[in-house]
């Protein structure tokens, strides 16, 4: 009999199951209910491994301590209400994972939902990250809540990545295997690792405050607090705002925030950004931002004179893409700077053009950055990454002299960056490295940087800088015909400014001709063999064919 092949134990995997089970039990509710449903279990692992880890690094500091950590005095003085110097919550009994793991089938929806009032009443940074009740109100069948807690109870965060978004990757699997058009019509997308790290190695959220208008599940957050901690190791101090439409994904959020102990400010509710602005008034540092892309439906008549756009003019009703950048613009403060990607269409749509021509005039726009295409799992389609930047007069910048660079848009073009393909997808999809990271973000800085010349900061087919103005153009640029943003109808389309070779004028025809003769040649000759094998062969048997 054949040895069964060992299973491999990753997150896909688990997950894969997880779903397969939820589809096959009854009452396991809609795509959103089945999606929450997984969230808050793997919110509950993610918090009861934390604390098991917790008491046990306590137990470990009682014994160098030369304490007893089983003695019932000890038990009752540091373990019956401990308390966490990280992000680790105390939880009672009832909440912890190893109670719930253990607990029969049949009690298990009951259980699950205890743990969660549990917490609430215990935890009040936890409060409003899960819906209570939203075990029982399903009422799987114990065998397929067991079969699914079961699965669960494999995620670690040891295994998996503590220093990464897990939750966030649980969130971006259910949005691509459950229900890829309610991913489209709900415009939920959520933002792999690289792309955030290339905005944040581009901008360098590093101190002050940091908000994300449409922030989904908390990923941005996250991920950048990871470079922070990288680079200068407090991440006291950032301080995070953002908002959330969808009151799932904006528990979600709070969820993972809270379990990575960062201080936030969600506002009190989930609402539309357009028309409930949660942090009206208030200005950022940094904003990072992946807004849906292409977004309708986003408009209300209240919002025709609203401030946002007052310096500029209404955005179209049929996209909200420059609705989203006026958003952005006016909450940055004076020597703010936001980075955020839309669609590759924003660069020169004739609908939006006038505010568009506006942004580059009043020199907000600081550089355009394409992306690869199929860097996002529920969307192949190409993006942009835009910099505005309310200050480009120059100055210190973390530590960095930076020049004047008013008047010039540093474009850059990555879309040949797709050499990292990401394994075990069912789809394409790449990546970008740390080094392509680094990379592209040195290209920003030292354009940015004291000592550089902007009129000559230029790679055929990667980057150039180019200048927004005719008048701004030397002699000898204006006799050469040098493209300005002004001359191309205030377009933002990347390849109307850096240079592409044309590599047909690289071939050397004569030897190119040489060598299609000679192959030429041996192939009229191979036809000319086989046309006599053939005649010969008629002419043997008395039928010629000449």
């Amino acid at each position: 009999m054949a040895k069964k092949k060992e299973e491999t134990i990753n997150l896909e995997n688990i997950l894969f199951k997880c779903r397969d089970h939820l589809r096959q039990a009854r009452n396991s509710g809609s795509f959103f209910e089945k999606r929450d449903m997984m969230l808050t279990l793997v919110f509950l692992r993610f918090i009861g491994e934390k604390f098991d880890d917790g008491i046990e690094k306590l137990r470990q500091k009682l014994i160098e301590e030369g304490l007893d950590p089983d003695d019932p005095d000890i038990q009752a003085a540091f373990f019956e209400d401990a308390t966490f110097t990280d992000d680790t919550y105390y939880l009672p009994v009832e909440a912890r994972w190893s109670t719930i793991i253990n607990t029969p089938a049949p009690q298990l929806n009951v259980a699950l939902d205890t743990a969660l009032s549990s917490i609430a009443a215990t935890n009040k940074q936890l409060k409003g990250c899960f819906i209570e009740g939203t075990f029982t109100s399903r009422n799987l069948a114990p065998n397929d809540i067991k079969k699914v807690v079961d699965e669960v109870n494999k995620i670690s965060h040891k295994a998996f990545g503590e220093e990464k978004d897990l939750i966030g990757r649980v969130y971006e699997y259910f949005l691509k295997e459950f229900a890829v058009n309610a991913t489209k019509e709900e415009g939920e997308y959520y933002t792999p690792h690289d792309v955030v790290q290339l905005i944040a190695a581009m901008i360098e959220p590093f101190d002050g405050t940091l908000y994300d208008p449409c922030c989904g599940s908390g990923g941005m957050f996250i991920q950048s607090a990871d470079l922070i901690k990288s680079k200068q190791g407090d991440i006291s101090r950032i301080n995070i705002y953002g908002q959330e439409k969808e009151p799932a994904t904006y528990r979600l959020a709070k969820m993972n925030l809270a379990l990575r102990g960062l201080s936030h400010n969600l506002g009190d509710e989930a609402d539309s950004t357009f028309t409930h602005d949660l942090h009206k008034g208030i200005n950022f540092d940094y904003i990072m931002a992946n807004p849906p892309f292409n977004l309708k439906s986003w408009y209300d008549s209240a919002l025709e004179n609203d401030a946002r756009w007052a310096d500029y003019s209404t955005p179209p009703d049929s996209n909200a893409n420059y609705a989203w950048i006026l958003h952005i613009l006016s909450h940055l403060k004076s020597k703010g700077v936001a980075g955020f990607l839309l669609a590759n269409g924003a660069l020169n749509d004739d609908v939006a053009q006038n505010i568009r021509q506006k942004l580059i005039e009043n020199d907000k726009v600081e550089a355009i950055i394409i992306l690869p295409r199929e860097l996002f799992i529920t969307t192949d389609i190409s993006v942009t990454l835009w910099i505005l930047n309310q200050d480009k007069k120059g100055g210190n910048y973390h530590g960095r002299e930076l020049r004047n660079r008013s008047g010039e848009v540093l474009f850059m073009d990555l879309r040949t960056w797709t050499e990292n393909a990401v394994k075990g997808e069912q789809k394409k999809k790449v990546r970008l490295d740390e080094e392509q990271i680094k990379k592209a973000a040195d290209i920003y800085h030292t354009w940015q940087n004291v000592g550089t010349n902007g009129a000559n900061y230029a790679v055929p087919e990667l980057y150039r800088s180019v200048k927004v103005w005719n008048k701004d153009l030397t002699p000898e640029e204006m006799q050469n015909n040098v493209n300005t943003i002004e001359s191309c109808n205030f377009t933002l389309t990347p390849s109307k400014y850096i240079e592409f070779i044309d590599h047909d004028l690289e071939i050397d025809y004569e030897s190119e001709m040489k060598r299609i003769q000679a192959e030429m040649r041996d192939i009229v000759n191979a036809e000319k063999n086989s046309q006599k094998m053939l005649q010969d062969a008629f002419g043997g048997i008395g039928y010629e064919i000449n």
